[in-house]
């Protein structure tokens, strides 16, 4: 892995992003959105990976009950915007290819994930009037998390101390950019667009049960007792982190002796990180950036 160069972030239309996530850029805008496509968004690590890992099973465990055991959580929802060469393979070396892998799936409906921020949507998603459910998270708990995940896989810049860590996720140089404009301007098109359904990653750690009901609601589903009690077990953060089909162990990119792709999936898990000092510097910081005040997160529970 050492021998993979790490990628610096550039500013890219106003959002600072790295390569993987722009060099497939034309066929990501005139990507073919289809009616019944279901679209998962979020900054990074919101639980997308969650939410990814439950909508699949809703809609093809009964159907398809060895998908979730041949195929990677990866290649059933594809990361869209996602190209880069996986490092240590090949000649010639593979590539992952997001745009490709949607168009290649076989199943209907098609799940799509992606980290784009509003304004970089696809605008077939909005035209096919396509089901998109948005997932956030606190950003105390968001930009440790996102920490680790950038200590432990080598498609993201070098992350630095957590100190400087920490100011930069302030100053808004992350990839896929600001915490506070990708969330404020989802929850915007939540307005004016009818099948954004909105989810809070700590209401889906409270109450996972009513989070499925009211997801489920939003997707038109309607799985029995018995099959949600099902998907319920599958679900639990415990067992995703050991289940290699979900929990990316197997990707090349990605040290899990660093840090484990999932790691915690706690509410107030920042707490062990942020200084007094700093978390008095990141608040002042949360409300001169957070403009909407309909938007509120909660930071522990």
């Amino acid at each position: 892995m050492d021998s993979f160069s790490r990628p610096e972030l550039f500013d890219f239309h106003g959002v600072s992003m790295i390569p993987s996530f722009t060099e497939n850029w034309e066929n990501i805008q005139n990507f073919q959105a289809r009616p019944d496509d279901v679209l998962i968004a979020s900054y990074p690590k919101a639980g997308s990976t969650w939410l990814c890992h439950i909508a699949d099973l809703l809609y093809f465990r009964q159907t398809s009950p060895e998908r979730e055991k041949s195929l990677q959580l990866h290649l059933r929802v594809p990361h869209l915007e996602a190209s880069f060469v996986v490092p240590g393979t090949g000649p010639p070396p593979k590539r992952f290819n997001g745009t490709e892998t949607v168009n290649n799936l076989k199943n209907s409906p098609r799940l799509i994930r992606t980290h784009l921020p509003i304004q970089f949507l696809p605008k077939s998603f909005l035209e096919q009037n396509c089901k998109i459910i948005y997932i956030s998270r606190n950003a105390k708990d968001s930009v440790v998390s996102y920490f680790h995940y950038e200590r432990m896989t080598i498609l993201n810049p070098e992350p630095g101390d957590w100190s400087s860590y920490l100011q930069r996720f302030m100053d808004e140089k992350m990839v896929f950019g600001s915490w506070y404009d990708h969330v404020t301007g989802w929850w915007k098109k939540k307005q004016t667009h009818s099948q954004l359904h909105h989810m809070f990653y700590e209401d889906l750690i409270e109450d996972t049960g009513l989070e499925i009901d009211k997801l489920c609601h939003f997707l038109g589903l309607s799985p029995s007792v018995e099959e949600k009690e099902r998907i319920m077990n599958q679900v639990h953060f415990e067992e995703m982190k050991t289940n290699k089909m979900v929990n990316h162990s197997s990707f090349r990119v990605m040290d899990v002796n660093i840090s484990p792709f999932m790691r915690k999936g706690k509410v107030g898990d920042w707490k062990n990180h942020f200084t007094v000092a700093q978390n008095e510097e990141f608040d002042e910081v949360y409300k001169k950036k957070m403009k909407d005040p309909t938007l509120q997160f909660c930071t522990e529970l």
